[in-house]
C-alpha cells in the first residue's frame, strides 16, 4: 500500500506582515474607490505573515515576463534541491530509489521541466518517470498525492516524490485593480514542498482511495489570463461559495470507501481562505478544530498554492501524528473549480 511520508517544506527569508500589506495597500491605492472593502477583506484572511522570495521593494517592481521567469528558475533551482534531500531523508529513501517525480507549480514556466535538472543534478536515476503538472493551481498539491498513489498503485515496489514550488508573489500585477486581484495581493504567499510516497512502508497516511470532481460551468471562476506582462490572476466573487457544491463530493468518496466523511480522525485540507475552512466545517458537519493544521498554514504562511496540504500534513506529523489506523482525507481545491481528494489510514 501507498504511504505518503512526512513533508519537508521551506519558506524564503523575507517576510511581510498583515500590518505592512495593509500600509501598501493604503499607499499604492489610495485614490481607488472601494478600498476600503478590498482592506476589509484582506483583513479577513487571517494572514499574520507571508514569505516571499524577494524584498518587498523588487516584488512590487515589475521588470517585465521574461526577468520575473528567470527569477523564478534561479530561486528554484536555489531552493529545491535542500527540500528535496529533507523529504528522502524522512522517508528514509535515497534519490536512487525514485521512480518517479511529480513536480506542480503554477507561478512559473520550465521547459524542459524543473524534473530534468532535478535528475541530473541530484543522482536521481536516468530511468525515473517526469510528470510535471503546471495548470491545476491549489488543486495540484492534491492532484499530485493522487498521482503518486495511481502510480505506486500500478508499480507497488515503486517509489513517488512528490515537489511543490510556488512563488506567487512573482504574478503580482502592479496594473490589475480588481477587487479579486487586490485580496490576493494579501492572501498568497511562497512556498516550496516535498514528500515521498512509499510504495511499501514508512510512516504517515496509507493511501486507500482517491478522486476528482469538477463543479460544471465554472472553469473562469479562478484563471489565469496570460498577457505580455506575465500571468493575471483572475478571481471570481464566486470562489468563496464553492464549498456547498464540493462538500457533497467529499462525502460521496468517503460513502464509497464506506465511511462518514464527518466521522473521520484528521482532515489536511487546502487552505483557500477562512470562509473556504468555514463553510467546509458546516457543509460536512464537522468542528472548525478539525481544520486547524490548514488554518495555522494559511495565519503564518498566506495561502501558498499548491503547497498548502503538504505543509498542512507537516503539521500533523509534527502534532506527533493520529493513532495507528485512524481515518483521514486529504483535499486540494482550485481551478476548475476541481476537487482532488484522497482517503487513507494512518500507519506508523
Amino acid at each position: 500500500m501507498a504511504t505518503i511520508c512526512r513533508p519537508a517544506v521551506s519558506v524564503p527569508e523575507h517576510v511581510i506582515t498583515m500590518e505592512q500589506t495593509l500600509d501598501l495597500a493604503r499607499e499604492l491605492h489610495a485614490d481607488h474607490a472601494q478600498l476600503d472593502l478590498a482592506l476589509r477583506l484582506i483583513e479577513n484572511t487571517g494572514v499574520k505573515e507571508r514569505h516571499i522570495v524577494q524584498p518587498i521593494e523588487e516584488t512590487l517592481r515589475h521588470p517585465g515576463f521574461e526577468t520575473r521567469n528567470a527569477v523564478y528558475e534561479a530561486e528554484a533551482k536555489r531552493r529545491v534541491p535542500e527540500v528535496i534531500r529533507r523529504a528522502l531523508a524522512d522517508a528514509e529513501l535515497r534519490a536512487q530509489d525514485i521512480d518517479v517525480i511529480i513536480y506542480v507549480s503554477c507561478t512559473g514556466f520550465m521547459m524542459p521541466s524543473l524534473t530534468a535538472w532535478l535528475i541530473n543534478r541530484m543522482e536521481f536515476r536516468s530511468d525515473t518517470r517526469q510528470i510535471p503538472i503546471a495548470q491545476l493551481g491549489c488543486a495540484a498539491g492534491g492532484a499530485a498525492v493522487n498521482r503518486a498513489h495511481d502510480f505506486c498503485t500500478a508499480y507497488p515496489q515503486a517509489n513517488a516524490l512528490i515537489v511543490s514550488c510556488e512563488f506567487c508573489s512573482l504574478c503580482y500585477q502592479p496594473t490589475d485593480l480588481g477587487i479579486g486581484n487586490l485580496l490576493s495581493n494579501g492572501l498568497f504567499g511562497d512556498g516550496i514542498a516535498a514528500a515521498v510516497v512509499r510504495g511499501t512502508g514508512g510512516t504517515g497516511i496509507t493511501l486507500e482511495r482517491n478522486a476528482s470532481y469538477l463543479v460544471p460551468d465554472t472553469e473562469d471562476w479562478i484563471s489565469y489570463q496570460v498577457r505580455a506582462t506575465g500571468f493575471h490572476f483572475q478571481l471570481d466573487k464566486r470562489v468563496p461559495g464553492t464549498m456547498e457544491p464540493l462538500a457533497p463530493a467529499l462525502k460521496e468518496i468517503a460513502g464509497q470507501h464506506g465511511w462518514d466523511a464527518a466521522q473521520l480522525d484528521f482532515y489536511i485540507i487546502h487552505a483557500g481562505g477562512p470562509r473556504i475552512l468555514d463553510d467546509l466545517s458546516k457543509f460536512l458537519g464537522v468542528a472548525p478544530e478539525a481544520f486547524r493544521f490548514s488554518r495555522a498554514t494559511l495565519t503564518e504562511y498566506g495561502n501558498i498554492a499548491s503547497a498548502v496540504v503538504l505543509d498542512a500534513l507537516r503539521r500533523l506529523f509534527e502534532e506527533g501524528g493520529p493513532h495507528d489506523a485512524a481515518t483521514g482525507m486529504l483535499a486540494g481545491f482550485g481551478p476548475g473549480i476541481t476537487a482532488e481528494m484522497s482517503l487513507g489510514r494512518w500507519s506508523r
